[in-house]
């Protein structure tokens, strides 16, 4: 039976009402006396860092920006694709082709027009049969996206499938001293889909009495930001604090909007799109990646982002699993001597064309095809508190996430407001801010202690408050990585 790596002691147990736990207070007993009452004891006067630095934020902070927003609402558009293709053609085999027309549809995302011209030139593709046929197209029903053509082979469309069928235009062909037909001309008008988010409220406190912030403790208390001295209040504060900060990232990242019916709604919380919720729906979902094929695989993943952005520079944030798996896939390609990782042709442009600067990241950088990466462990995917499980080291990860690819750069995005394009990068956060209240980070101490007097509490409340959401723009060019 394979040990298990993470112990079970040492996690936070959730009480329903402040009390002093056994945790709290050091032992100074041997079970049978009280051994402090006789003899001197020697004690470590510092906590040991057991799980080393606990915070999981840091994620956005690489690859993503903070800008303020001042409603409760943020629309942003993006471009749709340049040119005319069809999926799911229907051939009655008589060169008459059908295109799946949706003038009114329930969804106005699935609106879809026949804006093919008579004398455009198409490529008509069998994807069954791997077969295509080039046409000159000779009838257009706008109203029934019905076309008639004229194939420039012999053959006819009987040699390709009944349905499923794809087309798309390439070019036209007119005669000599022609106009263009008035009546079945379509002028194209440029499109775009639109997609919004809305911010949640993320709030946290911590209270502790007035003669609790007093007592001096035995021992010497060290926390991930510094803080540190012989007032257990202190590591409590700054915890809560770290947590907090935590929590931004965390709830942007996991974030789902509520469902229409869902006990949230009726509860009046309407959540917000996190990361993995808003790739899901509009990126590229990879299931089941192994270093054994990942060669074949990852290249099919760059076939995809060819069909999409093609971005060149792309980041990788990894559990440990996966993050080995790309370790052996590369150990097998051209690595430069000494290197077990192949990083030849690598720009580093995201990082000022630094390697070093890379390294010192935490980041590894190699090139497939006309693309650079750059991997590292993402730390909340292998937390043994979030998603990496108390788990033997060759077992995978709790859940169904093993890594993203976000791309790095920037997006060009119709804003609303200001009428025109903007560019924006393809992952940030925006948080509610005005002239009268900056919630991007909110925090304040209410009571009778550590300098505030607000009321007559015998107590300090320290209070953390943010307002914000996360806009993933250009899904299209993200990838998640599944079990």
């Amino acid at each position: 039976m394979a040990s298990v790596l993470t112990p079970d002691f040492g996690s936070i147990k959730p009480s329903q009402k402040q009390q002093a736990l056994d945790t709290n207070y050091l032992n100074f007993t041997d079970g049978t006396a009280d051994f402090a009452q006789q003899y001197l004891p020697e004690i470590y006067e510092q906590e040991i860092e057991r799980y080393g630095n606990r915070t999981l934020s840091g994620f956005l902070r690489m690859v993503g920006a903070e800008m303020p927003m001042t409603s409760d609402q943020v629309i942003w558009s993006e471009q749709n694709r340049l040119h005319v293709s069809y999926t799911d053609v229907a051939n009655d085999g008589a060169n008459g082709l059908t295109i799946p027309i949706a003038l009114a549809p329930a969804n106005p995302a699935d609106y879809v027009a026949n804006v093919i011209s008579i004398n455009q030139t198409i490529v008509i593709l069998d994807p069954a049969t791997n077969t295509e046929l080039k046409a000159l197209v000779t009838g257009s029903n706008i109203a029934t996206g019905v076309l008639t053509v004229a194939p420039y082979t012999a053959a006819t469309t009987a040699g390709l499938g009944a349905a499923g069928l794809k087309i798309f235009v390439y070019g036209s062909e007119y005669s000599k001293g022609s106009t263009l037909n008035a009546d079945n001309y379509q002028s194209i008008t440029p499109s775009f889909t639109q997609f919004n988010n809305s911010p949640i409220i993320i709030r946290n406190k911590y209270v502790v009495s007035g003669s609790d912030t007093a007592q001096i403790g035995w021992v010497e208390v060290a926390t991930e930001d510094g803080t540190g001295g012989y007032l257990w209040y202190l590591k409590a504060e700054s915890e809560t604090r770290l947590r907090f900060e935590d929590y931004l990232e965390m709830s942007v990242v996991e974030g789902e909007l509520a469902a229409a019916g869902s006990g949230a709604l009726a509860a009046g919380k309407k959540g917000t799109e996190g990361f993995f919720a808003a790739v899901k729906s509009r990126g590229n979902v990879n299931a089941g990646f192994d270093a054994a094929t990942g060669l074949a695989g990852f290249d099919a993943i760059l076939q995809n982002l060819d069909t999409q952005g093609a971005i060149e520079e792309n980041m990788l944030f990894l559990n440990r699993g996966t993050n080995l798996a790309f370790d052996d896939m590369l150990a097998g390609v051209g690595s430069p001597a000494g290197a077990g990782l192949y990083s030849g042709g690598s720009s580093f442009g995201v990082f000022e064309n630094s390697e070093d600067m890379a390294l010192n990241l935490g980041f590894s950088g190699f090139r497939r095809g006309s693309y650079d990466f750059y991997k590292t462990d993402w730390k909340y995917l292998n937390d043994a508190s979030t998603r990496g499980g108390a788990q033997p080291l060759t077992s995978s990860q709790v859940g169904d996430i093993q890594g993203v690819l976000v791309p790095a750069g920037t997006s060009t995005v119709y804003d609303q407001v200001l009428g025109t394009n903007i560019r924006r990068p393809f992952l940030h956060v925006r948080y509610r801010a005005s002239q009268a209240d900056d919630r991007r980070m909110k925090n304040w101490i209410t009571g009778s202690v550590g300098g505030a007097y607000t009321s007559d509490l015998d107590a300090m409340e320290v209070h953390f408050l943010s307002e914000r959401c996360l806009c993933v723009q250009g899904a299209n060019n993200f990838v998640l990585f599944t079990v």
